[in-house]
Order: structure tokens, then C-alpha cells, then sequence
């Protein structure tokens, strides 16, 4: 190795195994674009199922499902899911002022809905009130009681016309080719959805929303980061909308998406309420936050002789102690995951209600998670990153043989008990992390590159050569004296993972090797259409 010449910026050394650094960046780590390529197109009705799915029973796309949206339909802009710029044949036709009446398709959410959305005002000013504390009371008492009433009931009727416009003045309507929801009633907004971008259709039920029999669709779209939503529908045409507007994503006519009805499932994996109880006692991340969260208010309470001082110490550790105990429990309440053609169904929760979709083929990263007091039980927790989607876990607690089963369905062909691991090399690695390097180790096989890292609480990262965005290689000038550097893989869904400390030599190998990897891997990868059959025998095999 050629040391760098005297005066040279201590900053980490970059190197590219395609490209030159970007001058506007000279300090930041190079890329390397494995994944430029975009993935290959689909011939007509070409699709891939869930891997292992259920078979099912409904036909098969048509090929006429794809028709581009005529001119007096508004379709989104091909760069973004929910593009609101009109049609190119002229502007959506809208409703003119004080015409509230739904248009021809559109529908209306449930009537429950008003009094859903008349919290917000609502909680708004019993907020102000809140932070305006004894002035506030002293308003109140300065006036007199049948002021007061009056002041209560405008306010009501306020609120209530509030939720009552914003319920009358929201519609929502289907085409053939995307989801238009129309909302506003000073500030008119039309979202455009494209039913090709939807990654995930999710059914929340609320405790109070379960009480009267409603629900809300979550819809996660591709290259957004927040969920549209439709809240809130009757419990059935949420299930029946949910169906439908997955139907159509695959490809379906729409007369076909609307009779097809929920797609069959079956039930892989159920976590017990007493499986997550063990898992967060025997999770030492909870008892660091217990711990300190009983003594340290004590300890100020004692030296500041100030109850107050003590409840504002109190107050953030109680909520880090129950976001990780009783929070995770509510949560993760009867967790179920099934198995559809339209992906993994995760069902959860106890107060509130939801169902999840993992997408086939568009998981980015899988990470499994073993803290140090589960490996002794053999248990490991599965979280995963889904490009536009919120859905974090994919399995709260379960056998590490289950897990690896639940994987493999997300990540098909992968074996995850084959993958062998190398560690860190003990000569240099020992003196740029002490102690903590022995925790490092890197796997790669035909279809993964899986990276380790983690003493007390292990975790595995693990990445799809196929879903790989760039490859970068790091390597600061304690390492660089030491001999090793570090390759980070990242993905599409803000995931990276790093082989640390591997020697110089091979780390330089790898990154060229895993641009390659990456490139040819996407070039032969599955495409990720849902509800369909990988080829046209096997389509007409499910009529």
C-alpha cells in the first residue's frame, strides 16, 4: 500500500470501482453504481408469485388490465405516485364552489368520519389552554356562567361543522388506472395515486374505530415516504376496497378486481402474548431503562427537595420504559403472520388492530436481531426495510429455525444456516476497535451479502445482491495503517450494510466483485408484480 502524500486530508480515503469523486464531495466516500440498470421489462402477463404462496384460485391477469388512461381520465406523471397535475388533454373537471356533490364514480368515507376529524380543532385548543395554565382559568372564572355555556356550545357546533365540511368535501374514486382522492373545501387538493405504484395496502382499526364497526386504509406508494389514507371506511368495503385496488396493481380488468375478493391465505407463524412477555424480560435494553428510570427522579426528588424537578426527570424515562415494555406488548399483541399471493399478511395488536402487507420480491434488507439473553433461548426477532413502506418487523420473537423459514420466504432461494461467516482478522482490526472487533463478520453467497456486527446484542444485516443501489469502500488513516478498510452495500430503502475491518486486499477485491454481483443479479431478477403466475402455463393453471 502506497501511503498518501504528506499534508493529505486525514479524512477516510474513498475508492471507486467505476466512477471518479464527485468534486462537489471530495471528502465523502465514492460509489460505486452496481444497480444503474434499470430492471428489464415484463413481457404481457410475465409476473412472479410469493415465494411458497398459496395458489390462487382467480384468473390471471389480463393483458387488456394495462390500458393507459384515456383523455378525459387524469393520470399521474410517470416520475412520482401521486403527481396532482391534470391530464394532458385539459384540466380535471371539479365541482364549482358550493357544490359539494360527488362526481360520477366517487364515493363518500363512513359517516363516523366527522367525528373523527373534529378532534383535531379539539385538541388544538385545549393545547392552547393547556400552555396558557393559570391565565386560562382565571379567563374562564372572569366570565359569567351562561357565557360560559354559550362559549362550550359555539365551540361545539364549530368543531362539529369543521368535521362535518371536511367529510362532505372528500371523495375518492377508482379508474382503471389509479386512485383519485379529492379533498378541501377552501384549498382544493386532488391526489392521483397510479395503482402500479402501490407497494402495500394496509386496514388499521383503532380501538374507538373497532368499537363502531369502521377502519382506515393506509396506502403505501412508491417513492413517497408518508401514507395516503383513507380514513374512515366500514369495516367490510375497507376489506372489499383493500382487495380490489390490490387486484388492479397486479393487473386485473377492472370488472374482474371488483367480483375477485380478498385473496386466500394461510397462516404461517403465530408469536403468543406469553412469548413476547419472556422476550421483553429477558431483553437487558428494557431493565437499562427501568433501572435508571426508578432511581435517578429519586435521586434528584432527594437532592433538590422539589417534587416538580423530579416528575421532569421522571416523565421522558417512564416514556422510553413504556415505548419499550408495555408499548412493544400492546403492539405486538397476537401476532400473526400468513401467507398470500399478494405477499406476507401481518395481523397485530391488541387496542389497535392492524394488517400489513410485506410486497414480494421488494424487500431491500433483512436484519435479525439477537440480544444476548435470547441466544442461550435460541430466539431472534426479524425486522426488514421495505422501499416506501412503514413496516419495520417482520417477526417480534420466534425460533431461530422458524425465523429463518419466514426469511426465506421473503428472500426466496436463500438458505441463511449455509451462509458461512469470516470474522475480522485479528492482526489490525484488534487495535482500531478493541474488544468489540471479534463481533464483526462478513457471508456471501449466490443470491445475499450478509454482514454481522454486535457483542452483547447481535445483529445481522442482510441484503439482496439484486437490491443493491451502490457499493463504497471507507478506510480512515488509523485503519488505513492497520490494514484494513470497511465496504458498505446500500440499498434503496435508506439501509446499509458494512463489512468492517476486513483486510485492505480484500475489501479492494470486493467492491469490484460486488458491483458486478449486483448488476447481473438485477439483470435476472424475478420482477415483483402481485397475485399473478410466473408464466403463462402456470397462469392458466390457476383458472
Amino acid at each position: 500500500m502506497t501511503p498518501g502524500p504528506q499534508g493529505s486530508d486525514p479524512r477516510p480515503e474513498a475508492r471507486d470501482a467505476q466512477t471518479a469523486p464527485e468534486p462537489s464531495a471530495a471528502d465523502e466516500p465514492v460509489r460505486a453504481e452496481p444497480a444503474g440498470e434499470p430492471a428489464p421489462a415484463l413481457a404481457a402477463g410475465e409476473s412472479a408469485p410469493a415465494a411458497g404462496g398459496p395458489a390462487d384460485p382467480r384468473p390471471a391477469a389480463a393483458e387488456s388490465a394495462a390500458e393507459p388512461p384515456t383523455a378525459a381520465e387524469p393520470a399521474s406523471a410517470a416520475g412520482g405516485p401521486a403527481d396532482q397535475r391534470p391530464a394532458a388533454g385539459g384540466p380535471e373537471p371539479a365541482p364549482a364552489a358550493g357544490e359539494p356533490a360527488a362526481g360520477p364514480g366517487e364515493r363518500r368515507l363512513h359517516p363516523f368520519t366527522p367525528l373523527r376529524r373534529a378532534w383535531v380543532p379539539i385538541a388544538a385548543t385545549v393545547g392552547v389552554l393547556a400552555q396558557q395554565g393559570d391565565q386560562a382559568g382565571r379567563w374562564v372564572a372572569d366570565l359569567p356562567a351562561l357565557l360560559r355555556v354559550a362559549a362550550v356550545a359555539g365551540l361545539i357546533m364549530v368543531f362539529g361543522a369543521y368535521g362535518f365540511l371536511s367529510w362532505w368535501f372528500t371523495h375518492y374514486a377508482i379508474t382503471d388506472t389509479e386512485l383519485r382522492i379529492r379533498s378541501g373545501l377552501l384549498f382544493r387538493r386532488t391526489a392521483h395515486i397510479r395503482l402500479d405504484r402501490l407497494q402495500a395496502v394496509d386496514v388499521t382499526r383503532p380501538l374507538l374505530a373497532r368499537l363502531t364497526g369502521v377502519a382506515s386504509l393506509r396506502l403505501d406508494v412508491i417513492g413517497t415516504e408518508e401514507k395516503d389514507q383513507l380514513a374512515f371506511l366500514g369495516e367490510k368495503e375497507a376489506v372489499a376496497l383493500r382487495a380490489e385496488l390490490l387486484a388492479r396493481a397486479a393487473g386485473f380488468a377492472p370488472e374482474e378486481a371488483v367480483s375477485l375478493g380478498e385473496a386466500p391465505e394461510r397462516e404461517l407463524l403465530r408469536v403468543t402474548p406469553r412469548e413476547i412477555v419472556v422476550s421483553l424480560l429477558l431483553n437487558l435494553g428494557v431493565w437499562a431503562l427501568l433501572v435508571p428510570g426508578l432511581t435517578v427522579p429519586a435521586v434528584v426528588w432527594w437532592l433538590s427537595s422539589s417534587p416538580w424537578a423530579a416528575l421532569v426527570t421522571v416523565l421522558p424515562m417512564l416514556g422510553a420504559v413504556w415505548a419499550g415494555t408495555a408499548g412493544r406488548f400492546l403492539t405486538e399483541y397476537d401476532w400473526r403472520v400468513a401467507e398470500s399471493p399478494d405477499g406476507l399478511r401481518l395481523d397485530h395488536g391488541l387496542l389497535d388492530r392492524a394488517h400489513e402487507t410485506v410486497p414480494p420480491g421488494r424487500v431491500q434488507c433483512v436484519r435479525i436481531v439477537e440480544p444476548l439473553l435470547w441466544r442461550r433461548r435460541g430466539l431472534v426477532r426479524v425486522e426488514l426495510k421495505v422501499a416506501g413502506s412503514n413496516n419495520t418487523v417482520l417477526i417480534p420473537v420466534a425460533a431461530k429455525d422458524a425465523a429463518f423459514a419466514m426469511i426465506a420466504r421473503v428472500l426466496p432461494g436463500v438458505d441463511l444456516a449455509a451462509l458461512s461467516y469470516s470474522g475480522s482478522p485479528r492482526t489490525g482490526s484488534r487495535w482500531v476497535v478493541p474488544v468489540w472487533w471479534k463481533g464483526y463478520a462478513l457471508a456471501l453467497s449466490p443470491e445475499v451479502f450478509a454482514a454481522r456486527h454486535g457483542r452483547l446484542c447481535l445483529r445481522t444485516d442482510i441484503v439482496p445482491h439484486a437490491k443493491v443501489q451502490s457499493v463504497r469502500l471507507t478506510q480512515g488513516p488509523w485503519a488505513r495503517a492497520r490494514g484494513v478498510a470497511d465496504v458498505h452495500v446500500d440499498t434503496g430503502a435508506n439501509c446499509t450494510a458494512t463489512a468492517r475491518l476486513r483486510p485492505e486486499a480484500e475489501a479492494a477485491t470486493l467492491l469490484h466483485a460486488q458491483a458486478a454481483r449486483s448488476r447481473t443479479s438485477r439483470a435476472s431478477a424475478r420482477p415483483d408484480r402481485w397475485m399473478t403466475a410466473s408464466d403463462p402455463g402456470a397462469a392458466a393453471g390457476t383458472q
